[in-house]
């Protein structure tokens, strides 16, 4: 048996998103030197990645369709508790950016897929470890200004729980648009908040797909599920995963 693996990009060749990276600081020092970084981030210019067809054989899983699809309902429900409570809880500091980014969650998660190769039940995973930290930390809320963090961060390490091969830190950073430094400190961050509980057995894995579909129905929107498989069949991973959650 002889494991085939495609040589990694270069990453040069990855174009930068306008996921901003910043240099590791307080929060609150990072807010004060808003400014002149905003200024020296180039915000003028486009987006590479926003509006930019992928190409047809990295074509998106229905399943990311459907994370972006309930990430975007729990953010926009957590900015307006943000405004009602005046606050976003400390918990998630560590992952806040001074703004929101202008890239969109399906897109971002999209640009995770193209590059990491990585696979699809690795965003299910991470949809796992962000619902944990929710019911761990409620009062820290999911919002704008650092969910495309805790995406990419919750993500690379589903990879490295689930993957046989996967891309280091520094080439998630690349995809993900923020500094090396940052992510290693954020993945540290995020094991902490969990306790180290990145382990997902097959039986919370499925119910995950489960209520993941069952929120695109809910919300009427069947069209990308109707015409082909279900998530299920589309994710070809819940019976392959059974012998991993052993």
């Amino acid at each position: 048996f002889r494991l085939m693996v495609s040589p990694p990009p270069n990453l040069q060749d990855i174009p930068k998103t306008n996921v901003t990276t910043w240099p590791i600081m307080p929060i609150n020092e990072r807010r004060e030197k808003e400014p002149a970084m905003l200024a020296a981030a180039g915000d003028d210019e486009p987006d590479p990645v926003v509006g930019q067809d992928l190409p047809t054989e990295a074509a998106t899983p229905r399943v990311l369709t459907i994370i972006s699809h309930v990430m975007e309902k729990l953010v926009a429900r957590n900015e307006w508790l943000a405004k009602q409570t005046k606050g976003f809880g400390k918990s998630l500091e560590a992952f806040h950016g001074v703004r929101a980014p202008s890239i969109s969650i399906a897109k971002y998660l999209e640009r995770i897929y193209k590059y990491t190769k990585c696979s699809p039940a690795c965003f299910v995973v991470g949809y796992v470890y962000i619902d944990r930290l929710a019911h761990k930390h409620p009062g820290s809320l999911v919002v704008s200004m650092n969910v495309h963090r805790l995406l990419v961060t919750c993500v690379m390490i589903a990879s490295k729980m689930l993957d046989d091969v996967h891309y280091n830190n520094e080439f998630y950073a690349r995809v993900g648009g923020v500094s090396n430094a940052d992510l290693n400190k954020m993945e540290l961050e995020l094991l902490f908040l969990l306790d180290f509980r990145v382990s997902v057995s097959y039986r919370v894995f499925e119910s995950y797909c489960f209520h993941l579909e069952k929120e695109m129905l809910l919300n009427g929107d069947v069209s990308s599920l109707q015409d082909n498989q279900p998530m299920q069949a589309s994710l070809s991973v819940a019976s392959s995963l059974s012998s991993l959650y052993v």
